[in-house]
């Protein structure tokens, strides 16, 4: 094979772990220099690791997350793709690396710009990790796991609710205005991720047009646990039949499911489109009236 396609094959894996390592470096950096010095916790393992460290005092918080998020990844290893569990375990890695080993120390004692600032930063790491096919945490991991056994639970829902405790925590063990920085930080840290990843809404909307369909559409509900639509579809050009799949997953598995379509058909045609209101299992359930 020419030196030049060699190259170009491994590219793409070659950019994905440096992201995840300029990721976790940016991530760690936000706890380093605004969220430890402050008291913030703005809610994940991380989170309960910086209140942990403020209690206790025996380990850094970088060490502590990665200490605490290890039984996370055992338990739901089998919940995720081998390649999203390892790239996901090389994330937290880094990132509880780097919270200990960044030199210097706080920017600013203000808790509402620790929150601000460091939301941002938080933002830009987590979807740079998210982007290439990641995450930083074992609760990601433990969300797909409960989803499974308890389909009523989405995964969205399971995260929010472990972030709420956590800035409870945080609140009953600083005080109310570390939780209420806290809550700042969460947000603006969601934002940023957001707009890192894509776009504004949580809900996209996928169209994959391909000649390798059913395989796509199988790999996305076992790997992806998200249902999916197949549609026969006729080419107004060609007039060939073809394989439609229609299927609406979250901002943040966008990355995870592009490597499956790729993997198993390189010259698929996918669309992503917002969805502004979705309901439905998995999603936000129907209203009983």
């Amino acid at each position: 094979m020419p030196k030049n396609l060699t190259r170009l094959k491994y590219f793409p894996l070659v950019r994905d772990y440096v992201m995840i390592l300029l990721g976790g470096a940016i991530a760690g950096a936000s706890y380093t220099y605004f969220f430890v010095p402050n008291n913030i916790a703005p809610g994940g393992i991380t989170g309960v690791a910086t209140v942990l460290n403020y209690l206790t005092g025996w380990l850094p918080v970088g060490t502590l997350s990665f200490v605490l998020n290890i039984p996370l990844f055992l338990l739901g290893y089998r919940s995720g793709g081998k390649i999203f569990v390892f790239r996901s375990f090389i994330a937290m890695m880094l990132l509880s690396l780097f919270i200990d080993i960044l030199p210097g120390g706080p920017i600013t004692d203000n808790g509402m710009l620790a929150s601000i600032f460091g939301g941002i930063l938080l933002g830009i790491g987590l979807g740079l990790v998210l982007r290439a096919g990641a995450t930083t945490g074992g609760t990601d991991l433990a969300a797909q796991m409960v989803h499974k056994r308890l389909s009523f639970i989405s995964v969205g829902t399971f995260l929010f609710g472990i972030d709420c405790l956590v800035i409870l925590m945080a609140g009953i063990v600083f005080d109310i205005q570390a939780a209420l920085v806290a809550l700042i930080a969460l947000y603006v840290s969601t934002k940023v991720m957001d707009v890192v990843i894509k776009g504004w809404n949580t809900e996209q909307q996928i169209m994959i047009i391909s000649d390798k369909a059913p395989e796509i559409s199988g790999r996305i509900i076992s790997d992806m646990d998200r249902g999916a639509t197949f549609i026969e579809a006729t080419g107004a050009y060609t007039g060939e039949k073809r394989g439609m799949i229609y299927c609406v997953i979250t901002r943040a598995e966008i990355m995870r499911l592009k490597a499956i379509v790729s993997s198993v058909d390189p010259k698929a045609f996918i669309t992503v489109s917002d969805a502004h209101e979705v309901m439905g299992e998995g999603f936000k359930q129907f209203s009983q009236k």
